[in-house]
């Protein structure tokens, strides 16, 4: 290996200038830190009795290999990374492993110096760690090719992070067990962008994936789980409510998909009429609203503000279909409109969508119906609704949706 090169990882090539690296050989290789440097890990490093505070300008942190670059301490109560007063910067690492195996010890304790700093993560492996650390108002998490293998290794999200936390791949086994999540809510931990992961998880009896709440963050649809693999002991079991015991996949915040082992969220609303009700018709050929009441049910990112309306309480997606099954009693032979209608919240007005016409059949005996069958697109913001209105274009006798009539919005 030349003087200007240094492999870091199986096939990526860095070059970084002598004037630029500082070789970590032992625990005082660290010194002061210095945020203009890069700082290689250069064997197995035995941590015991240091801790090393990051400043605001921040630490880059570098290995070969995550087997064969490694700061390890199994001292109790200990921090081996800790924030300057005034807090600290970037803490980036590549090719490393860390392992904090100590009682009521971790890895970091950081707080952001300006809130607008980064907590990132490539090719790294957290080996038996008690805690991998408590990170305070820092902007974004970044983990790429992660790993967590034994140990109780959670991590502590506090304060307000203006960005989000993103996993893009990481694999979690042979943890030891313990009544603790992976990523655990801190005091007053909010987060304005998304919570993302695509994790391979193997859990022990009793810990948690996370225990985040909808409190947690500010805008819809932002904890996103997209191909997680979840098991707890090497058994899957979607069912578990252990795996996130604060939040369901059909909570607002909630975005989970193609997952495998925990549930998947399906955003959609179901209303089934089950009172009948008679419409009361005052004008021949004006609309009105369909009466009866409707139970609602698979509710996820729905609502149902009065009865007979879904409300679209999410902003993603907002393309769905409306399904609906109506048999509407009447005047023989009388021709009757039924009419989806959207309620736009953000111009406070209704707007039609979509009218089937049908022609009341001359039944045998009292019972003379039609029957409506509609499939229709519809764009849904948050906070539209839709509902249904009928009108009866022969004459003033009025109608009665029957029982079990429904209707489904799905996305498109």
């Amino acid at each position: 290996m030349s003087d200007n090169k240094i492999y870091s990882g199986s096939t990526q090539l860095t070059q970084i200038s002598p004037n630029a690296l500082i070789r970590v050989q032992d625990s005082a290789g660290f010194g002061v830190v210095d945020s203009s440097k890069v700082y290689l890990i250069d064997g197995i490093i035995d941590m015991t009795g240091v801790s090393v505070e990051i400043p605001a300008g921040g630490i880059n942190i570098i290995g070969y290999t995550f087997d064969t670059s490694k700061l390890v301490s199994s001292d109790n109560s200990y921090d081996m990374f800790y924030s300057a007063v005034g807090g600290s910067g970037n803490v980036l690492a590549n090719n490393v492993a860390f392992e904090a195996s100590g009682t009521g010890s971790q890895v970091f304790n950081l707080t952001s110096a300006t809130g607008f700093d980064a907590f990132e993560f490539t090719t790294v492996n957290f080996n038996n760690c008690t805690k991998i650390g408590t990170i305070d108002n820092y902007r974004q998490g970044l983990e790429t090719g992660t790993g967590r293998f034994g140990g109780t290794p959670s991590l502590e999200l506090v304060g307000s992070w203006l960005g989000g936390y993103f996993i893009d791949s990481s694999i979690v086994r042979s943890l030891t067990d313990g009544a603790y999540s992976l990523y655990e809510a801190g005091a007053g931990f909010v987060m304005n962008s998304r919570f993302r992961s695509n994790q391979n998880i193997d859990l022990p009896a009793s810990a948690s994936f996370f225990d985040f709440s909808s409190s947690n963050f500010v805008n819809p649809s932002t904890v996103q789980l997209d191909g997680c693999i979840v098991s707890r002991n090497g058994v899957f079991d979607a069912e578990d409510a252990n795996y996130t015991p604060n939040l369901l996949n059909t909570d607002l915040v909630s975005q989970w998909g193609n997952n495998n082992g925990i549930k998947n969220t399906f955003v959609s609303g179901k209303a089934t009429l089950t009172t009948e009700v008679q419409t009361t018709i005052n004008t021949v050929g004006v609309f009105e609203t369909l009466a009866g009441t409707f139970t609602e049910t698979d509710l996820a990112h729905f609502d149902s503000p009065v009865t007979g309306q879904l409300r679209h309480l999410g902003n993603n997606p907002r393309e769905f279909t409306v399904i609906a099954d109506f048999i509407i009693d009447g005047g023989s032979n009388d021709v009757v409109d039924l009419k989806l209608v959207k309620y736009d919240d953000s111009a406070s007005q209704n707007v039609d969508i979509f009218t089937q016409r049908r022609q009341v059949n001359s039944l045998v005996g009292s019972r003379d119906v039609s029957f409506f069958n509609i499939v229709t697109n519809i764009e849904l913001d948050q906070n539209d609704y839709v509902f249904w209105e009928v009108a009866n274009e022969t004459d003033t006798t009025n109608v009665t949706a029957e029982l079990d009539s429904y209707f489904i919005v799905n996305p498109r």
